[in-house]
């Protein structure tokens, strides 16, 4: 333990997600190390982020305005939405180029566990946007493990009588992986999913 400041730091560094006390303990001694310049940056952005950044109103994506520059896009098709847990995983749909549509961010998963319901993610605000009639695709991009799979299929079943086409993302094995270090639920995926060769 260390005394005043240092140890109020490590403390509050700790509780970042991800950072154990080993970890909060070597940021603490790297940010004692450095220029103060560069100390002083870092607390910058960090005060504007939080005084800067909010949530799009519409999709709940990161944005600096009302409206994220997704749902500004007049280019992006209005009937598809790719719904998906958290921002982050906007990124990484649209890392691949592959989607041209919107997004709608739940802000989680249900998780009984974590006490985290429906009532807890933005769900009203995505049947809402069903609502008017212009979706036509809803592609459910939730992580494949058990709180992901719960919240598509929770979704699938609000969604079914609204004559929307709900699609989940298709699973299995990584390129470049190797069947004998895959888990049973991927491979059994992998075949189910599994597609003519061309």
């Amino acid at each position: 333990m260390y005394e005043g400041p240092v140890q109020d730091l490590i403390d509050e560094l700790g509780r970042l997600p991800g950072i154990g006390p080993k970890s909060a303990q070597r940021i603490a001694f790297h940010l004692l190390a450095t220029e103060p310049a560069d100390v002083e940056r870092l607390a910058s952005t960090l005060r504007r982020v939080k005084d800067e950044v909010r949530f799009c109103r519409i999709c709940g994506n990161v944005a600096e305005d009302d409206e994220c520059r997704i749902c500004r896009d007049p280019r992006r098709d209005p009937a598809a939405i790719c719904v998906v847990e958290e921002p982050k995983d906007v990124v990484a749909v649209e890392r691949t180029r592959e989607f041209r549509g919107r997004y709608h961010v739940l802000g989680g998963a249900i998780s009984p566990i974590d006490g985290i319901g429906p009532d807890d993610l933005r769900v009203r605000e995505l049947m809402t946007r069903l609502a008017d009639g212009t979706v036509t695709e809803l592609i459910l991009a939730t992580d494949p493990n058990l709180e992901g799979e719960a919240t598509a299929t929770y979704l699938a079943r609000l969604v079914k009588p609204m004559d929307i086409t709900v699609t989940r993302l298709a699973s299995g094995l990584p390129v470049g992986g190797d069947l004998e270090y895959a888990d049973e639920v991927t491979l059994g995926r992998a075949f189910s999913g599994r597609r003519t060769v061309d």
